[in-house]
């Protein structure tokens, strides 16, 4: 296993949640392996699409994210892995993985809510990297709404310096 893939924590799509203080969407990724969670306020757009993948809601015509699916399907490139991995300045991001027959990935910049919906639609793993779940994952129970806020503080605050070694 590379430095690289050390770094990076497989999660799953727990919920989408209503964070009633601030009437905003998240969307609650869990570690795999441990009871961490990792909330990312979104969206509502961005939340619709994840509830609608989340509960394989049919959509009498394609949105956006089943568009993208179906770009990729058509032009033979597969979605790899998404990875969650910098928080700048309290905003998470992300990047799509791609990859087509045999050739080398090709890593694209995308918001966290958009790799999740797109993830979601394609069957594709997602992975936040270490320092992100360390650093600003809630640990225990599934957190609720005082949680939430304690970490969205926590967030707004956090610089890029914070995680160098």
């Amino acid at each position: 296993m590379s430095d690289k893939r050390k770094d990076l924590v497989p999660v799953e799509v727990y919920c989408v949640r209503f964070d009633v203080l601030n009437k905003i969407p998240v969307v609650l990724l869990k570690d795999k392996d441990q009871q961490r969670f990792l909330p990312i306020w979104i969206g509502m757009f961005e939340a619709t699409q994840i509830e609608i993948a989340l509960e394989k809601v049919p959509v009498p015509r394609p949105m956006s994210h089943d568009l993208m699916k179906s770009l990729l399907e058509n032009f033979s490139v597969s979605l790899k892995e998404t990875h969650i991995h910098d928080i700048i300045e309290g905003t998470f991001h992300a990047r799509l993985v791609m990859g087509r027959n045999g050739e080398d990935n090709v890593e694209v910049d995308a918001r966290p809510s958009d790799a999740i919906a797109l993830s979601l639609r394609t069957g594709t793993p997602i992975f936040v990297s270490a320092h992100i779940i360390e650093e600003a994952a809630i640990v225990g129970k599934v957190p609720d709404d005082e949680e939430i806020q304690k970490f969205r503080d926590f967030i707004s605050k956090v610089k890029p310096s914070d995680f160098k070694d």
